[in-house]
């Protein structure tokens, strides 16, 4: 087995540990995304969305089908409650799978149009959620996506007020926003910009934004990475404020200075992962094709 890590700093190798190993878990899958541990279950979800399946993992019984047809479920995380928040592609919207294993509507118009694709989610701590809405179902095949013609008239990052379910527009500074995640001490949210998969010169980076307002609005955006090769899918962040960045070659992982401390290579497209298990110090890789997990010397601030 080829290196599967290339270490920049002495703090990656901290996080690594002095053993580190990568283990394939599952295959099979076409395009895993949404990886999300559910703490309550103790389990690991993964959607398959070309394949419009929810997957679920155990470390007793493997992969199985979690839930199908999924309304081509992309990404996820928990609420509060660690109550699953999933985006759906075809079902443009945001929705919520309650505890008795009904779904419930978080998101799915705004200002009187109908979302395009809701891509990825995460919940603040005062149990906001905050998704983004790229044009991807409107762009990719119809195993991808829907291919029906936006209602918005721009890719925007949306909150939701936990108490009214009001849905409010927090930025509008992208090509194709994707993968997003709060600092640990949640005053800054970093958000992904994923154009560049429509077009060689468009954007592949990770911006940062102040959270202000009470909590509510962003502000100075900026910058944080530009991601080589490919572009920044989904990411994680663990409780030092490290960013664990999915890319063409595997995790990329920054300091928050946004100074590149080392990777954890993958032999494909890297697309989502999740920090997960008891002690929160496993993270999951989806892989194209493929999960994956290793276990670290730090524990993730969110799962």
């Amino acid at each position: 087995m080829r290196n599967r890590f290339e270490i920049f700093s002495d703090e990656f190798q901290r996080i690594l540990g002095p053993s580190p190993e990568l283990k394939l878990l599952a295959s099979g899958l076409r395009f895993a995304e949404g990886v999300c541990w559910v703490k309550r279950a103790g389990h690991l979800i993964v959607t398959d969305f070309p394949n419009d399946r929810i997957m679920k993992w155990t470390e007793s019984d493997g992969m199985s089908v979690f839930r199908q047809p999924a309304s081509r479920a992309n990404g996820g995380t928990t609420d509060l409650e660690d109550r699953l928040v999933s985006c759906l592609t075809t079902g443009r919207s945001v929705v919520r799978l309650e505890h008795d294993g009904t779904l419930t509507t978080v998101a799915d118009r705004y200002q009187g149009g109908r979302l395009t694709s809701p891509n990825d989610v995460v919940v603040k701590s005062d149990g906001s959620i905050w998704f983004t809405d790229p044009d991807y179902g409107f762009l990719c095949p119809v195993d991808f996506g829907h291919g029906d013609k936006p209602e918005q008239d721009r890719n925007r990052v949306y909150r939701v007020e936990p108490e009214t379910g009001v849905i409010t527009a927090v930025s509008e500074d992208f090509d194709k926003p994707n993968g997003l995640a709060f600092s640990p001490d949640e005053s800054v949210l970093y958000v992904g910009d994923t154009g560049r998969t429509h077009g060689e010169f468009r954007p592949h980076q990770v911006m940062a934004f102040d959270v202000t307002e009470n909590g509510t609005a962003l502000a100075n955006p900026r910058v944080f990475a530009i991601i080589e090769p490919w572009v920044p899918d989904g990411f994680r962040v663990d409780v030092d404020g490290n960013l664990y960045i999915t890319a063409g070659d595997g995790i990329q992982v920054f300091n928050p200075k946004g100074e590149m401390l080392g990777k954890i290579l993958t032999p494909e497209v890297a697309a989502n992962c999740s920090f997960g298990m008891s002690d929160n110090q496993t993270l999951f890789i989806g892989a194209t094709t493929s999960i994956w997990s290793i276990k670290l010397n730090t524990s993730g601030a969110t799962k």
